[in-house]
């Protein structure tokens, strides 16, 4: 059995945090479980769509899912995650906003986004 290595979690970690579906679903569970209709809800996605990030976040091992009878509950995998979203919050919060951009967009200076 393989082991990961530092560098291979981090890059899983940004992989789910690099589409706005996902990181959206993470913040919502940073805050409390929630059920696949109401994440969709809340991410403005289909419940399908919304699946298959769910099977994205599983496979990363950043949720977990948690049957109730007929009914399954997402929650984060462990809530130490929720805390380190906290942090990468409070500390991208404090970055300059002139380095972010989204796909579609070009930086303040005129660079192209990455």
């Amino acid at each position: 059995m393989a082991t990961l290595t530092h560098h291979s979690v981090l890059a899983r970690f940004g992989y789910a945090l690099s589409d706005p579906v996902r990181a959206r679903v993470l913040l919502a569970l940073r805050d409390a479980p929630s059920y696949p209709g109401d994440l969709a809800e809340l991410a403005g996605v289909s419940k399908q769509r919304l699946s298959n990030h769910l099977t994205c976040l599983r496979g990363c091992g950043l949720v977990v899912a948690v049957p109730e009878g007929r009914r399954v509950r997402y929650e984060l995998a462990d809530r130490r995650l929720g805390d380190a979203l906290t942090a990468l919050l409070s500390v991208v919060a404090v970055s300059s906003s002139a380095c972010c951009c989204s796909a579609d967009e070009n930086h303040v200076d005129g660079r192209a986004c990455c």
